[in-house]
């Protein structure tokens, strides 16, 4: 089945108009309907199943959520010249408003990226966006690894443009192991151009998973709520592929999705140069891709083994 998910008409969108930045989800009285329960249950089973390989059991979600629950419906569900009350927050939540007042106590912000992570992105976007460490089609090139023998076009020299105070062989030695970048015939450094999620570094990986989901259901929310204009949220999708043609597609997706990253990021480069003496200068963006294939899943996983025993007394 040929299926095109293409959720809103992007082309009436006017993403400079102050309603694009509206945060004002009003509370939904009453029962979530049966469609709302459905899609959170489709949200949640790959997550869950992240879970259970970690060791989260379900009685630690549970004490996560209830402070998550409270966290959002503080800062996201304010009254407008009143302040927050216990017995609201319990009402809007269902958390227990004894437990309220202790998870309110408790509550953290958010903990910053790994350094390394900062600084490897920061790399990486120069890398494929700007000159002179891109050829004339705008492809990131091998660099020698010091000044000594590739001048600009080293890899010593995109480090010192980022951060005067790291060595470069400190970071080209925790890239090799992340998987980022590799050494070729001629002793220069490669990037591998798939590395935007690192192939080996667990602290690193767990980032862009918080990271990346955490904005495309953000953005996803905001478009279910209308908050405003919607952001961009596309995708094709098929469910009649043989393996080898969803292989083919993958290529595929991936070679035009790069295409994509690098041109948004040439541009950004461009404009957050522009942009970095502007009192305004406060927006973040996220604009990513991703490719997901798979058997066309069971919905009836079939009995437990509890289940198969015959009913005895």
């Amino acid at each position: 089945m040929k299926l095109l998910h293409n959720i809103t008409d992007q082309d009436s969108t006017d993403y400079k108009s102050d309603k694009y930045f509206m945060n004002d989800p009003t509370p939904r009285l009453g029962a979530p309907s049966s469609i709302v329960i459905q899609a959170i249950r489709g949200v949640l089973k790959p997550l869950v199943r992240f879970m259970l390989a970690q060791g989260l059991t379900y009685t630690i979600l549970i004490d996560l959520l209830k402070s998550i629950y409270v966290e959002v419906a503080l800062s996201e569900f304010k009254l407008e010249k009143k302040r927050q009350t216990d017995s609201r927050i319990s009402l809007l939540t269902g958390v227990h408003r004894k437990d309220v007042k202790r998870l309110w106590e408790m509550i953290e912000t958010d903990a910053p990226p790994p350094e390394n992570v900062t600084l490897g992105a920061q790399l990486v976007a120069k890398w494929i966006g700007q000159a002179p460490f891109v050829d004339k089609q705008g492809h990131p090139i091998p660099l020698a690894r010091g000044k000594k023998d590739g001048g600009e076009k080293s890899f010593e020299a995109l480090v010192a443009s980022v951060s005067k105070d790291i060595r470069s062989r400190a970071v080209l030695d925790e890239w090799l192991r992340l998987g980022i970048a590799h050494i070729d015939q001629n002793d220069c450094v490669c990037l591998d151009t798939e590395a935007f999620i690192p192939k080996q570094g667990f602290e690193e990986k767990a980032y862009y998973f918080q990271h990346n989901l955490h904005d495309h259901i953000a953005a996803s929310v905001h478009n279910m709520l209308e908050l405003g204009p919607p952001y961009v949220e596309r995708s094709v999708h098929y469910d009649t592929l043989t393996k080898a043609s969803a292989a083919e597609l993958v290529l595929l997706g991936e070679a035009l999705g790069m295409q994509a990253l690098q041109t948004v990021n040439r541009r950004a480069l461009i404009l957050e140069k522009k942009d970095a003496d502007h009192p305004d200068a406060n927006q973040r963006i996220n604009f990513g891709i991703y490719f997901y294939y798979d058997k066309q899943e069971n919905t009836n996983p079939g009995p437990t083994e509890s289940d198969e025993k015959p009913f005895s007394e």
